[in-house]
């Protein structure tokens, strides 16, 4: 029985064709690995640490004086469980981390002005746990907070909470 003559068709067709050579293979790159962040790694932890043995209460933490807390004069203290609950959308956020004080001031200032500009009520800003720093101290929130208490337009701010940050960051209710 003979070929279909498709097949004698196909076989004609590709009279005088030679066979490719086999390709050379090479070996592809491995793709590198995911960069690992550390920082935000050691920064849930601490968080999580935090969450679990830290104040039993916003009022009890406030009141033992180690949250960064302020409320301006002629406000309800409801005005800081709010801005901690997250009453407020955060709207703004700027990042401290790795700046020594004098550019710490300068960007704090800068980015309290552009908010006001935007007319943002809500911000955050990050100022780290000191774990970077000479004795492991937060040097930034002890001066954050003198900042911020002298400015007009903020009327309150808040130690975030451990999701946003914990006692790395603060959040700043500003005048509308």
């Amino acid at each position: 029985m003979g070929s279909p003559p498709e097949d004698e068709e196909f076989r004609a067709a590709l009279a005088g064709v030679e066979r490719l050579a086999e390709p050379r293979r090479r070996a592809l790159p491995r793709p590198r690995p995911a960069p690992y962040p550390r920082q935000t790694r050691r920064d849930e932890r601490a968080a999580l640490a935090e969450s679990l043995h830290g104040p039993v209460s916003l009022d009890d933490a406030i009141d033992s004086g180690e949250e960064l807390a302020f409320l301006r004069e002629g406000l309800g203290r409801d005005v800081l469980r709010k801005l901690r609950r997250g009453h407020w959308v955060v709207q703004g956020e700027l990042d401290l981390h790795g700046m020594n004080r004098h550019h710490a001031l300068f960007h704090t200032d800068l980015f309290l002005k552009e908010s006001a500009r935007q007319h943002r009520r809500c911000v955050r800003i990050v100022h780290g746990k000191g774990l970077g720093s000479r004795n492991r101290e937060p040097v930034l929130k002890g001066l954050l907070r003198k900042w911020l208490e002298q400015r007009g337009e903020v009327l309150a701010f808040t130690q975030a909470p451990a999701a946003q940050g914990g006692s790395g960051a603060v959040l700043v209710l500003l005048a509308g």
